[in-house]
């Protein structure tokens, strides 16, 4: 096959997820939270493999730096409950984490700590990715950013920022790069909105109105929910629950499968 008609078909994937995230905002989104663990270790690159075979249009991955600057997935400050080593990440090398294996609720599974680079050689041209950013550096901020330009994936990436002052941290890196700021109020969703910037926010339910969101939503900004929790827990019903946020468009889940079936169902979803 001609090797530009194979990129191409490759990309069609998630050409067709971004058209959706930015153009079709009737549509709700569906985010695995740590990729789709439902049967692989979280933040593993089966579980990435496994939410781009189902259809699902984002992942959300945690990235941290070990010891030697090599940016890998983990969850957590320490490997202790997610593998079967001990140790910190940060405390670690590379070498070092690839000599332990990931568990899932507990059982160890035959899959390693994967690099950051592996995730977006894994994601690339068929899944959005939200980075959600652990490290505690801004050198492996640059880091995160010069890697995702490297691989011309700036458009399939959004960077998650806890606080949305540090937002202009990733600004300053690459402003190519789009940010998906946390808001925790009705001050900071504003301050988001009048800044212009940022095609999505991540809201909580302590901050949701439907009148606030309309505003986001008017500024032509997604609205990032979770049904991490109690919503997953309840299945449809859950499901129902939180589509009674009317602004919302998109949904982190550890359900991605089952949730994407109800929007579909729902006539939510592509």
């Amino acid at each position: 096959m001609n090797k530009l008609l194979f990129l191409l078909l490759v990309m069609v994937p998630v050409d067709n997820i971004i058209k959706d995230f930015y153009h079709h905002h009737e549509y709700v989104l569906v985010a695995a939270h740590r990729a789709d663990h439902e049967v692989y270790a979280e933040n593993s690159l089966p579980a990435i493999r496994a939410a781009i075979d189902k259809g699902i249009d984002i992942i959300e991955i945690d990235v941290r730096e070990t010891r030697d600057g090599v940016l890998v997935l983990m969850h957590d400050e320490s490997i202790d409950k997610k593998t079967d080593g001990h140790g910190n990440v940060a405390e670690m090398t590379y070498a070092e984490l690839q000599g332990v294996h990931l568990k899932r609720e507990g059982v160890v599974t035959t899959e390693r700590i994967p690099s950051f680079r592996n995730a977006l050689e894994t994601a690339r041209g068929r899944i959005m990715i939200d980075i959600d950013f652990k490290a505690d550096t801004r050198s492996a901020m640059v880091s995160t950013c010069k890697l995702v330009k490297e691989m011309g994936m700036e458009q399939q990436v959004l960077f998650f920022v806890y606080d949305y002052k540090d937002a202009d941290l990733v600004r300053a890196i690459d402003p190519g790069i789009p940010v998906m700021p946390r808001v925790h109020n009705a001050a900071e969703t504003m301050a988001v909105v009048k800044q212009a910037r940022y095609p999505i926010l991540h809201a909580d339910d302590a901050c949701y109105t439907d009148s606030l969101m309309q505003v986001v939503r008017k500024a032509n900004m997604r609205v990032w929910m979770n049904a991490l929790g109690d919503y997953d827990d309840l299945g449809e019903q859950g499901f129902d629950a939180l589509l009674q946020k009317k602004q919302l468009n998109v949904i982190q889940t550890d359900k991605p499968e089952e949730l994407l079936a109800y929007l579909r169902k729902k006539g939510l979803h592509r």
